[in-house]
């Protein structure tokens, strides 16, 4: 431990408030508090963009131990190897026990140093063990880290009211090149997307365009092989322009053999299209050892999720989507599967960085799709795409 500290609190609004030791940045924070019972993964999940605004608490008693590895290096698909996405989107971070020495062949700074870089606050010294009870007892909180800097502490914020995706999304199409062995060409809509969701489909033979949530996708739709819909922050209720565009894709009949896969996000704003509601979960699912059964199959899948909104499978209308995945801790739905056509989807990572990597078959099962779809689409309905990409060979640049 540095000779020299900041004092500094984290405090729920109207719960308990707890004292410790600031490591981040010098500056206080506001935002809803969940936590992760994730062992590993804290720079996949600090760069994951649905963890946009939270205030994210560690369940893992040491947290920093392995340091960040860089935040600039590339594959061979020129997508970041170590991050989800080029920067931090907590607002801070709460542990019990900081590591103030780190050690790992790919660290190149101290989580704390990369915290002061990227504007997040952190907190160590805080019994996390009572953060939890009272979170699982109260249900998701706003929360504050509030550094003793001499500046008044900030207003609690609800970032759920916001709309979040809007703020992560890319605002124009950019492109992946999966290379000379490419097969396809997949369509994503940019909810909040980790690097590692373009990661899986690129690798798999797929040269990807990535699109802003809300652009209309229906237009273009029959130029792809397949439609792909991301993770993403917030409350899907308020992505109106995707669902509206998804209806196009799920209620008209040039569309009916169009592979499409939803995952989080992507899964919510489907059932949404459908005519389904969701519902905000008490605490939500956010970990790496999540028990999920495949109703198709029997078997059950260790997956890694993070979400606190959750889709009420009795609303949906039927002969449109049926359960596919059940989370066998709490019962709620963990993907759906349509009646007729190839769309599926699923709220649960199976790319998750992290691991665990179970349901990464998913992936072979919508290219599977894809092959079908390819294979028995006419070959006159292929036309040239209609707007101008900024292709960047083996690059992936969003632009926020």
């Amino acid at each position: 431990m540095p000779q020299q500290f900041t004092k500094a609190t984290f405090q729920i609004e109207n719960g308990p408030s707890y004292e410790g030791i600031s490591f981040g940045a010098p500056q206080s924070a506001a935002g809803e508090t969940v936590f992760t019972t994730s062992l590993v993964g804290y720079p996949e999940s600090m760069t994951d963009p649905s963890y946009k605004g939270q205030i994210l608490v560690f369940t893992q008693p040491l947290i920093g131990n392995y340091g960040v590895p860089s935040g600039e290096a590339r594959d061979e698909l020129n997508l970041l190897k170590y991050f989800e996405s080029p920067n931090a989107h907590v607002v801070g971070i709460v542990v019990a026990e900081y590591a103030w020495k780190y050690s790992h062949w790919t660290a190149v700074q101290s989580l704390s140093e990369w915290c002061i870089k990227e504007g997040v606050a952190a907190i160590t010294g805080v019994d996390t063990r009572s953060v939890v009870q009272y979170l699982r007892e109260q249900g998701s909180s706003l929360g504050r880290i509030v550094v003793d800097d001499g500046q008044a502490a900030p207003a609690y914020i609800d970032t759920m009211k916001a709309h979040l995706v809007a703020q992560v999304s890319t605002k124009q199409p950019y492109y992946i090149a999966a290379g000379a062995g490419a097969s396809a060409n997949v369509a994503l809509i940019d909810c909040g997307v980790k690097e590692n969701i373009v990661r899986c489909l690129a690798a798999r033979g797929a040269n990807v365009t990535v699109f802003p949530h809300d652009y209309p996708i229906q237009d273009v739709a029959l130029q792809f092989d397949g439609i792909f819909i991301s993770n993403g922050p917030g409350d899907p209720k308020l992505c109106g322009a995707t669902v509206d565009n998804l209806k196009h894709l799920l209620e008209e009949p040039q569309f009916e053999q169009l592979p499409i896969f939803g995952i989080c996000m992507g899964h919510q704003l489907l059932a949404l299209a459908a005519g389904a509601t969701a519902v905000k979960m008490k605490y939500g699912n956010r970990a790496h050892n999540i028990p999920a059964l495949d109703l198709t199959t029997g078997q059950c899948h260790i997956t890694s999720q993070n979400h606190g909104y959750a889709i009420d499978v009795e609303s949906l209308p039927k002969n449109s989507f049926k359960s596919y995945f059940v989370n066998l801790n709490d019962s709620s739905n963990e993907g759906l599967i349509h009646c007729t056509r190839p769309v599926f989807s699923t709220q649960f990572h199976p790319e998750a960085k992290g691991g665990p990597m179970d349901t990464a078959v998913l992936f072979d099962k919508y290219f599977n799709n894809i092959a079908t779809y390819q294979k028995n689409r006419n070959s006159n309905a292929k036309t040239s795409i209609k707007f101008e990409l900024p292709v960047q060979s083996m690059a992936s640049e969003r632009v926020f």
